[in-house]
């Protein structure tokens, strides 16, 4: 390893550091191994082909900011690819960066000067330059997994995309907390209509850049170029949009465009981390509006739906992991699509580094390290599997309205096992427990720890369907 090739790297891992997590920053920057400097050229050596290609296709852009900082304009990245750790005789496969035109590196790097020019400086749609609708194509109903948990906004979804503009579902808002899916759904939207027959042109665009845009047009003396490409788009997707909160001018703008896109039957989607009704610091007229058409919410997928979509992601990966790995991830990630994706990509990094198969002990050391927040692996629908088969009922019973004593026991030792295993609030809990209140949830507590004292039977029911919860979490 060279020594100034090493300083350099050093220098560069500062800048990326600054602008990735922690966990990304520990898992794809970490492993990698400066090579060699030769003038402006810095080869770097990565374990495996697939760690370069996700290199490539997540981090390009990170890349070369750390890159042009320290070497400067002129600076350039190559790759030493380790094909085969195990041929001493094999040298590794090198790769420049970036590297020809059919490179995706290439394409996003030269899509970079376009990428960051707001699109009005042109005057009119007929520029094929800005027939860029800002979409990722990966984003599809079909890498889009159904559950219970968006069933209504994904076919909300799809109606929209179909007809766009004619359904009653102008403005669709997509609500929802961080990870649940909905930049996923809302982007499945518009690409869909984006390949469709019909000749539209879809635009997606982060409430964040549409300010930056609007206040660039102010500060440029063109705010009528600006408010003529909006007013042109036939489909608007406008994500978070909770961040024009307290921005009164761009709420103005917005509220002018709105109207004249949906007189104009063009079709308007919106995503926000709550509904329109709790959405604070915008105008009510804007709020009266967000309202004319569907307001659909995505919750936490439930844990069938967690199990296909690792299925899903591993299939698409070309991977295969045993069931026991793909439950064990599902019953202990209960919290959102991006975390699950994320510890997804661990275990596949991990294995591609480590050239080990994917087992149940690799999960199991994986979710320790990355998984902070998840302190234990028994999961509400774990809890809710294992209580109802001991006492022999039906899930859904669990979550039903009914009030036999049987299936009112053995709620209770569900509620009571979920405050003790899980970090849920006793508002998630009841949630998971068919919508009931946190109330509910403290007088199932008590009532267990109550005929734990007196009912020798029950306290042994209790106590064994304890020792499975600490077997999984151990």
């Amino acid at each position: 390893m060279s020594s100034e090739a090493n300083a350099v790297w050093n220098e560069c891992l500062r800048v990326i550091e600054q602008h990735v997590n922690e966990q990304s920053f520990s898992t794809w920057f970490k492993p990698i191994n400066p090579v060699r400097l030769e003038g402006s050229s810095l080869t770097i050596q990565v374990p495996s082909q697939f760690f370069y290609e996700w290199l490539e296709d997540n981090y390009v852009q990170v890349l070369k900011l750390a890159i042009k900082s320290i070497l400067g304009p002129n600076g350039k990245l190559e790759y030493a690819v380790v094909v085969d750790r195990g041929n001493s005789q094999n040298q590794p496969y090198v790769v420049s960066f970036p590297q020809g035109n059919n490179s995706n590196a290439s394409k996003k790097v030269a899509n970079e000067s376009t990428d960051n020019k707001s699109p009005f400086h042109l005057q009119s749609l007929d520029n094929d330059m800005l027939l860029q609708s800002n979409l990722n194509a990966i984003y599809t109903f079909n890498t889009y997994i159904e559950g219970d948990c968006n069933r209504l906004a994904r076919s909300a979804g799809f109606a929209v995309a179909t007809k766009p503009g004619i359904t009653s579902f102008n403005p669709l808002m997509v609500y929802g907390g961080v990870g649940l899916g909905k930049t996923h759904l809302v982007q499945a939207i518009g690409n869909e209509i984006k390949n469709g027959p019909e000749d539209k042109f879809v635009l997606y665009v982060s409430s964040e850049k549409f300010v930056n845009q609007f206040m660039d047009s102010i500060k440029d003396g063109n705010v009528k170029s600006f408010t003529n490409f909006y007013m042109q788009v036939d489909v608007l997707i406008i994500d978070d949009i909770q961040f024009l909160a307290g921005k009164d001018r761009t709420q103005e703008m917005f509220f002018h465009i709105f109207n004249h896109l949906h007189q104009n039957k063009k079709q308007i989607i919106m995503t926000s981390d709550c509904p329109p009704k709790d959405l604070k610091g915008l105008e009510e007229r804007l709020l009266s509006r967000f309202k004319w058409g569907l307001t659909a919410d995505l919750q936490m997928p439930d844990f069938e739906t967690r199990v296909a979509i690792i299925k899903r992601k591993m299939q698409s990966e070309g991977i295969y992991i045993p069931d026991d790995v793909i439950e064990y991830l599902a019953y202990t990630v209960d919290t959102n699509v991006r975390e699950l994706e994320g510890v997804m990509i661990s275990l596949l990094a991990h294995a591609s580094l480590n050239r080990v198969e994917i087992d149940l002990a690799l999960a199991k050391a994986i979710m320790k390290n990355i998984v902070k927040d998840i302190e234990t692996e028994v999961g509400i629908d774990f809890i809710q599997k294992t209580v109802s088969e001991y006492f022999d009922i039906k899930i859904d019973d669990l979550k039903a309205k009914t009030r036999k004593k049987e299936i009112v026991t053995a709620r209770q030792v569900a509620m009571y096992f979920a405050k003790e295993f899980t970090n849920h609030s006793l508002k998630s809990i009841g949630y998971h427990f068919g919508g009931r209140d946190h109330s509910t949830v403290i007088h199932a507590v008590q009532t267990v720890n109550d005929f734990m004292e007196t009912d020798t039977a029950f306290r042994n029911s209790v106590n064994d369907l304890k020792k499975k919860f600490k077997m999984r979490s151990y």
